[in-house]
């Protein structure tokens, strides 16, 4: 039995020996190295099947051939194996990359929509504060004490200006007007003041008060034209608050 270590080169060689029955010289050339990528190993085990075929037809014909794997292709063949395990490990990681990626990216999206939702809560809070605290500086405004303050300095001038903003914001046009009387006291336009105060009352239904704002604005009995009118109307706002009509009929 002959026993061969395997190699291309060798078995080549061996085989042509056997086959010429004769003494071959054969001069080899300096070969550059064998970069084995998949095709060149796909061909060698190809080369390698065509010559195990051929040494099962010698063993069959009596001529037995011990084939020995090289140890350079067993080496090759134990790191091929470990290249594919290193493979399949990166695949792994891959995987693994991917779905803590998909995780992560799904955390991402809740937390973006958690953080919009927060940030249209945080502007409703915010806007509600503000119009908070604009009705509280209003109603701080509008029931604090009415104080002398003339914005004109001119008792005519700040008179028109109450009678202008009495049209476009009642509540504050009252206070204008309240501020008149107290900032100009016994002068034609703290009077006429009155009589629109008086007016105010009245139309709140409240008599009682208009009694007064109207008496205020006949001291003296200003020659007005709005004094008749404010005389009558003086007459109705005691007769309502259920004063005699005497009272009444003297207004």
């Amino acid at each position: 039995m002959l026993k061969l270590p395997f190699s291309k080169s060798a078995a080549l060689t061996a085989i042509g020996l056997t086959l010429i029955g004769g003494a071959v010289v054969a001069q080899v050339a300096p070969m550059e190295p064998v970069q084995w990528d998949k095709r060149r190993l796909d061909q060698l085990d190809r080369n390698v099947r065509r010559l195990e075929r051929a040494l099962t037809q010698r063993n069959a014909a009596g001529q037995p051939v011990l084939v020995e794997p090289d140890p350079e292709v067993v080496a090759m063949q134990g790191q091929v194996s470990i290249l594919e395990r290193r493979l399949a490990d990166v695949e792994q990681t891959f995987q693994r990359m991917n779905a803590d990626s998909e995780r992560l990216t799904f955390q991402l999206d809740e937390a973006t929509r958690d953080n919009a939702a927060l940030s249209r809560r945080l502007r409703d809070l915010e806007g509600r504060v503000e119009r908070a605290e604009k009705a509280a500086e209003e109603e701080a405004e509008l029931n604090g004490p009415i104080v002398a303050n003339s914005p004109t300095g001119d008792a005519a001038q700040d008179l028109t200006a109450a009678l202008r903003l009495l049209g476009t914001d009642g509540a504050r046009g009252q206070r204008a007007l309240e501020t008149v009387i107290v900032t100009w006291p016994n002068t034609p336009q703290s009077r006429e003041a009155n009589s629109r105060l008086g007016d105010l009352h009245v139309a709140a239904r409240d008599n009682a008060a208009a009694v007064p704002a109207y008496a205020a604005a006949l001291n003296g009995w200003p020659r007005t034209p709005w004094a008749p009118e404010t005389t009558l109307k003086l007459a109705e706002a005691l007769r309502a608050t259920d004063r005699n009509n005497t009272q009444a009929c003297g207004a």
